[in-house]
């Protein structure tokens, strides 16, 4: 299964993913360009900027189910 699969598979259930929950699970460190291939390939995902509690902003993907 390839990254692109896997980061969609758990998109698809309804989890939101960030980058280093992209890294931990999948070993994914370009979470930007998988996310950029899935939406070319015509997935409606979602995104954010979340601060978090020591003060770093990180984005946040998700889909709509």
């Amino acid at each position: 299964m390839t990254q692109n699969e896997k980061i969609l598979s758990r998109l698809k259930i309804g989890r939101k993913i960030t980058s280093l929950v992209a890294f931990e699970l999948f070993g994914c460190l370009r979470l930007g360009a998988r996310i950029w291939e899935l939406r070319k390939q015509g997935h409606d995902i979602k995104d954010c900027m979340k601060k978090t509690r020591n003060g770093k902003w990180v984005k946040k993907y998700w889909m709509e189910k």
